[in-house]
């Protein structure tokens, strides 16, 4: 079954999951809320990146 990957049937069951548990109205504040999460993750990685480079 998972040998070929995830077909476009399975993306939409897991869609419609999401949208049974979480409901329409919190799906945009989830979303909202993931993206800042991953903007300051971001960010954070590239600094410490950033000062291990220029501690050699």
């Amino acid at each position: 079954m998972l040998r070929n990957g995830l077909e476009p049937w399975h993306v939409l069951i897991v869609a419609l999951v999401v949208i049974v548990l979480f409901g329409s109205k919190k799906l945009p504040e989830t979303a909202r809320a993931l993206g800042k999460s991953m903007r300051i993750f971001r960010s954070e990685a590239r600094a410490m990146k950033q000062e291990s480079g220029t501690e050699r």
